[in-house]
């Protein structure tokens, strides 16, 4: 039986530090969040309760909201992993990823974020703009062959930011009555034509 007066005291718990894991869990609150409410509107505090950390956490991390916001875009590994395989499968890959990815979680997905943070705040989706552009040609220009190779990757994140907007932000429109299935199929040939036409 433990003395009243002097209770055994359990050891204090260390609390576990995992920067990798804080930042992972930063990323992904702030590509919620932006995608939600856009740039203007999310604010750190409201990213880092998502994320289960400190508003200063997130800051030392990141040490702004700008820097936060452009480090939530992919990055290029992501790509690189796409376009690896046989290039004449290429269309296939890249429509059936975007698809996957965007009805498993659109509400996260930079390009809504980018067209939400447009209407907002222009500055800031000229930088998530920016970064996604540098990511995505980077790993496009090794495996795009044909004629103006930079002209062809800009059509093709115009066309998926065309997609986004008009099934996955705005939800109107005949895309939106496509299956997932059906949208890859249509994409594919679609994205073929920009790509090796």
């Amino acid at each position: 039986m433990k003395d009243a007066k002097n209770p055994a005291v359990a050891p204090a718990r260390k609390r576990v530090r995992n920067p990798e894991a804080h930042r992972a869990a930063i990323l992904d609150a702030a590509r919620a969040t932006f995608a939600e409410r856009g740039y203007r509107r999310a604010t750190i505090r409201e990213i880092a309760r998502e994320a289960g950390v400190t508003h200063g956490l997130v800051m030392r991390h990141f040490q702004s909201k700008e820097n936060l916001f452009v480090a939530a875009v992919p990055g290029a590994s992501d790509v690189e992993q796409l376009v690896a395989g046989d290039p004449a499968t290429l269309p296939e890959r890249i429509a059936q990823g975007y698809v996957t990815r965007m009805e498993r979680g659109a509400a996260g997905d930079p390009f809504v974020a980018l067209i939400r943070s447009a209407a907002s705040n222009e500055d800031a989706a000229v930088k998530l703009y920016t970064a996604m552009h540098e990511r995505s040609m980077t790993g496009y220009l090794k495996v795009v062959s044909a004629t103006d190779p930079e002209i062809r990757i800009e059509l093709l994140g115009a066309q998926l930011i065309g997609v986004t907007f008009s099934r996955y932000v705005i939800r109107r429109g005949p895309l939106v009555a496509l299956s997932p299935g059906q949208l890859v199929e249509h994409l594919t040939r679609t994205i073929r034509a920009i790509l090796t036409t």
